[in-house]
């Protein structure tokens, strides 16, 4: 009897258990059709807002344009020929998930660009997969919170801080030279160029951050190669639709490599803002007087207040630390290698370079580049322009705003639409640049100024004249003026070959990723100069 009862009991509770599970079951699928009429419904009306702008064949009004931007060449000549048939601007969706309005042509960008940052909103789609690595800073901070910390950050940026920067530009590329000439001695002509030039950015950046020298250029570095880490494994991500979810993603390998490359990055600069807190406390404490030593990012940051006398927490401070070497190393060693890459193609505009740079340091013991020299480099300046047009670094930057933002022709972008401001689309697009595609440093004379403010904007721009462009544009254009004139002085530049594929590799085919890089990588063949 005890049996038949125990039998009876086991039953029933399979039973309950199996009626748990139905209304389980039952309860997750009422959550998934409310989810899925609620994407659908939010894509019809964003489908019906957005229908003030052409739109690109798609496959299906579900699926939309995934899968169409490629990050490869054919990805960036869909672009040129959307350019040409759209003229400024576009709508685009990625399935039911995003919905964006592609612009590219100045009447169509500046109005999005200098929005009010009060109603301008950093996107999921971009700027999402940063959060983890650079936190609140200033690249993914919105309103007030960007202004204070934008105000916070400026001095850290000033022209006589800079000065101070120009030597380190001086140091770290002479460590780089230094090892071009050791390679052409044992008989390597031909270099990739980003492998060596992002490693020389990132000792220069390191010594301006934090006054660190790393010598990451001679050896390996933990702190170097998990920052170099992060960098792949965000472009992997993007590239992956699954991978947006968070609950996913680190779950993944990948996602679990980028914890612990993570980890090594933020206990690094932790490190460092607290010894550098820490030092600074002490010294006010003892009055006493450190050897003077030149302030550096850390240090500026640190001893900023805003109008109420605070200043920024040490997790901020951190943030603006990773942000700075972020998006510092990797966009100037794009656009060093990009300048060189067309100068090598265009031996007269380089040659003249040279002579420039030739006769400023005519007469000099040293060879080095002062501040006051960048000012005298204008054609060298003038090509440097010219190849950010050509080979942006960056080749989109994207906003969300809080409210309606009106485009000429009687068009609006709907509050929440994600906004994709085509750098590269707007830098190649023929009805604002004749001959787009050609390399013409004449462009940039300096007594031609017939061209709208936002047809060139390698650095994005913002909502005022103050804050209009990147923070960190003139501390990039002196490295990149430093670092070109140094390198014509010193080498002659041509065209080379992967070695691996020779005359197979069948000319340069563009990269674009975080920045823009060359598939197979960037091959220059260097003959040094007498000088």
């Amino acid at each position: 009897m005890s049996l038949l009862v125990g039998v009876l009991s086991l039953v029933l509770s399979w039973d309950r258990l199996g009626q748990v599970l139905y209304a389980v079951c039952a309860g997750l699928a009422v959550v998934v059709a409310v989810w899925t009429v609620r994407l659908l419904v939010r894509h019809a009306w964003y489908t019906h807002r957005l229908s003030c702008f052409s739109k690109p064949p798609v496959d299906s009004w579900l699926k939309g344009h995934l899968g169409k931007m490629k990050s490869t060449e054919e990805g960036l000549l869909e672009v040129d020929e959307l350019v040409k048939t759209f003229k400024h601007s576009c709508s685009w969706f990625i399935g039911p998930f995003y919905h964006l309005v592609r612009v590219f042509h100045p009447d169509y960008v500046k109005p999005l660009l200098m929005a009010h940052a009060n109603i301008t909103v950093k996107d999921e789609l971009i700027y999402d997969h940063l959060r983890p690595w650079l936190g609140q800073s200033l690249l993914i901070s919105n309103g007030e919170v960007w202004s204070r910390k934008r105000r916070l950050l400026t001095p850290a940026f000033h022209f006589d801080i800079l000065k101070n920067y120009v030597n380190m530009f001086n140091t770290s590329t002479n460590t780089m030279h230094d090892k071009w000439r050791r390679l052409v001695a044992d008989g390597t002509t031909t270099i990739e160029m980003f492998d060596h030039v992002t490693l020389m950015t990132l000792d220069s950046l390191l010594k301006c951050a934090f006054s660190y020298n790393s010598n990451c250029q001679e050896s390996t570095s933990e702190y170097v190669s998990a920052i170099v880490q992060l960098s792949d494994l965000i472009i992997d991500r993007r590239q992956n639709l699954l991978h947006h979810w968070d609950w996913i993603y680190w779950k993944t390998k990948q996602g679990k490599q980028f914890k612990e490359a993570l980890s090594v990055v933020h206990r690094f600069t932790r490190d460092v803002v607290q010894r550098r807190r820490a030092l600074i406390s002490q010294q006010r404490e003892t009055e006493t007087k450190a050897p003077r030593r030149k302030k550096d990012f850390v240090d500026i940051i640190l001893l900023s207040k805003d109008e109420d006398g605070h200043g920024l927490t040490d997790e901020e401070i951190q943030a603006e630390a990773n942000t700075f070497m972020f998006a510092g190393h990797d966009t100037t060693a794009s656009a060093i290698c990009w300048t060189l890459y067309n100068l090598a193609r265009h031996p007269d505009y380089q040659e003249k370079c040279r002579q420039e740079v030739t006769d400023l340091m005519e007469g000099r013991d040293g060879q080095n580049i002062d501040w006051d020299d960048l000012a005298n480099l204008t054609f060298t300046t003038m090509c440097i322009r010219e190849s950010l047009r050509l080979h942006s670094p960056v080749q989109a930057v994207t906003r969300k705003y809080t409210q309606d933002v009106a485009l000429p022709g009687n068009r609006t972008v709907p509050q929440g639409t994600i906004c994709l401001v085509s750098i590269y689309g707007t830098h190649h697009n023929p009805t604002v640049w004749t001959n787009p595609y050609d390399f013409e440093p004449q462009r940039f004379d300096p007594t031609n100024t017939d061209r709208s403010s936002h047809a060139f904007i390698p650095f994005s721009s913002g909502p005022s004249r103050k804050q209009k462009n990147c923070i960190g544009q003139k501390f990039a254009l002196a490295e990149l003026r430093v670092v070109v004139a140094l390198t014509l002085l010193r080498f002659r530049l041509a065209p080379g070959e992967n070695p691996e594929l020779g005359s197979r590799s069948g000319g340069i085919r563009r990269l674009p990723q975080l920045v823009l890089r060359a598939e197979g990588g960037l091959w220059l063949q260097l003959d040094p100069t007498q000088s």
